[in-house]
């Protein structure tokens, strides 16, 4: 299973950056298919409470080398470590 741990943007359809860590993590392919991956990501202190109205929007997550891949936000969750949102992946991990 491949992981991923870093700084990282959540970039909404109109052009707004959030600041974060995304945590992520690849299972291996089925069948020589397009390996399926998931994981969090907590946003920054300083960006707020994140993009407004996430649940079942898809953006696009953006790394610190500059790959990008798209994910729809599955849930959110507040609590005393600052909001975090469950990611579910589309299409090649992009790490």
């Amino acid at each position: 299973m491949a992981t991923f741990r870093s700084a990282s943007t959540l970039l909404s359809s109109d052009g707004t950056r959030t600041a974060g860590t995304a945590a992520l993590f690849a299972e291996p392919s089925r069948k020589g298919g397009t390996p399926p991956w998931a994981g969090d990501f907590r946003v920054a202190n300083d960006a707020g409470n994140g993009p407004k109205n996430a649940v079942g929007k898809t953006f696009t997550l953006e790394l610190p080398d500059g790959s990008t891949g798209k994910v729809v936000v599955q849930s959110l969750k507040t609590g005393k470590g600052g909001v975090i949102l469950a990611l579910m992946g589309e299409d090649a991990p992009p790490f």
